[in-house]
């Protein structure tokens, strides 16, 4: 309403400037002031000098906004980079079960304790149909595609890279984007649910730790945070 009403005070004015505004697209965003998942329109505009409220002289563009469909909130076209809420959740949802696969393919799946923390893990994260047969297909499918079985040797003995390339190129991808819109407790939340597979069966292995190491950077968590947290986990069984 207080948009609408300031709108209708420029337009009684006698002189000024408007900005003529033109819909290009819309879409779904998170709009910051209704606090959620809300349609938006993206617009360009050009202002033009206005007598009596009708518009005269172009005096150029403007640049492009989103604009909220529900409470015609304006914002720089920067609030698109926010995930909406469905997508967040399903960033998070994704990020767990990547953290979960990389660690059960680090340090092994023979330990039931380590397998039912990790099934645990990814069905509190939204997989709730997860179970542990889906879980091994997937570390089955990812030693074959890799051409290393899960557990099979550190980077100490063997020369490769504990994490495994493609893993943790894929962990990155997975925990990136995600990080920069998580508090500071929620990467963490995200590093300590892997911790607390690999310890589900003992202390951690080498390419266990080196798993959690690489999803401690990609959630932009210092090193020194990275080792405080595992051995609070480790601690903790």
């Amino acid at each position: 309403m207080v948009h609408r009403r300031a709108r209708r005070d420029r337009d009684l004015c006698v002189v000024g400037v408007r900005t003529l505004w033109r819909t290009v697209g819309d879409g779904e965003f998170f709009c910051p002031e209704c606090g959620g998942d809300r349609n938006y329109r993206r617009r360009t505009g050009r202002r033009r000098i206005v007598l009596l409220g009708l518009p005269l002289l172009p005096r150029g563009p403007v640049a492009p906004i989103v604009e909220c469909a529900a409470c015609d909130s304006r914002y720089g076209m920067e609030v698109l980079d926010h995930p909406t809420t469905t997508r967040f959740s399903a960033m998070l949802r994704d990020a767990v079960h990547t953290v979960a696969l990389a660690v059960l393919a680090a340090g092994g799946t023979e330990s039931a304790a380590v397998r039912q923390v990790a099934v645990g893990a990814v069905r509190a994260a939204g997989f709730a149909d997860c179970g542990e047969e889906q879980l091994l297909a997937l570390i089955e499918a990812l030693a074959a595609d890799t051409g290393r079985l899960p557990g099979a040797g550190s980077g100490e003995r063997d020369g490769l890279d504990p994490c495994g390339t493609a893993l943790a190129i894929e962990l990155h991808e997975s925990l990136e984007p995600l990080a920069p819109h998580l508090a500071p407790t929620g990467r963490e939340a995200v590093l300590l649910q892997g911790a607390r597979i690999a310890v589900a069966d003992g202390p951690y292995r080498p390419a266990e730790r080196a798993v959690l190491e690489t999803v401690g950077r990609a959630l932009m968590i210092c090193p020194d945070d990275t080792a405080r947290l595992l051995a609070a986990t480790r601690a903790a069984f």
